[in-house]
């Protein structure tokens, strides 16, 4: 129950910028511990999810800027880690191109400008598409995506074998069982938010293998940048969805 708890801790705190304390004691590298931070990791974007609808909640009366305030909240809610991924994809494949070693280049703590110019873009169609879906009070499919965005992370840490320590460590401390039971959690609680939460689900995870595949055909390799690009593209791609098909 401890690594549980732990687990469900370590989530909160690697993925999002609340504040989260350890006691010195805490081991945070243990299997279990790993796993089960995997576990809740959907939780962490049920729960981002739902202290933005609430913020947007508290700003409707200020129409778009009330839901542009909302969205900008939300990205600095889990830190920006995912936009900071979206950078260093984007200078890897371009120095893949150049003959440049992209593995080299993604590991660099400076970004170059098409990796900038890459990030803002993503960030100007992230921040579009949750303004519009607030818009048009499509609250609980923002979250629903959020969830989906999160489970697509678990099905891709399955699927490849990765270029970095700790992706690979949370690879091997991610067993079938905790997949399952992740994924039967959240979709149950997914489906109590909308009746579209299936096919939102099975979209997001062809999105993430369609999106991780090209990466990889570009660079060579997946790691945790790569994971976090492809969180991101999955949500700009499942608003669009949502706001074509829902409105």
């Amino acid at each position: 129950m401890k690594n549980l708890y732990l687990g469900l801790k370590f989530a909160f705190s690697y993925f999002s910028i609340l504040p989260i304390r350890f006691k010195n004691n805490d081991d945070l590298s243990q299997k279990e511990v790993l796993a089960s931070m995997l576990l809740f990791l959907p939780l962490v974007g049920l729960a981002l999810g739902l202290g933005t609808v609430v913020l947007f909640s508290l700003l409707a009366h200020l129409a778009c800027y009330g839901a542009l305030i909302a969205a900008v909240v939300y990205m600095i809610l889990y830190g920006f880690i995912h936009t900071e991924a979206i950078m260093d994809v984007a200078d890897a494949i371009y120095a893949s191109h150049s003959g440049k070693d992209p593995y080299a280049i993604i590991k660099e703590p400076t970004v170059g400008a098409m990796g900038v110019l890459y990030a803002v873009g993503f960030m100007l169609l992230k921040i579009a598409g949750i303004v519009y879906l607030f818009r048009h009070d499509l609250l609980m499919e923002f979250i629903a995506v959020l969830i989906v965005s999160r489970l697509s992370l678990l099905f891709l840490l399955k699927a490849y074998t990765f270029k970095s320590s700790f992706a690979t460590q949370l690879k091997e401390s991610l067993s079938h069982k905790y997949l399952l039971l992740s994924f039967i959690l959240f979709s149950i609680l997914g489906s109590l938010l909308t009746p579209y939460f299936v096919i939102l689900l099975v979209q997001g995870l062809f999105f993430a293998l369609l999106i991780s595949l090209f990466i990889k055909a570009k660079i060579g390799f997946v790691n945790g940048d790569v994971l976090g690009a492809t969180l991101e593209s999955v949500e700009i791609l499942l608003f669009f969805c949502v706001a074509l098909f829902m409105v």
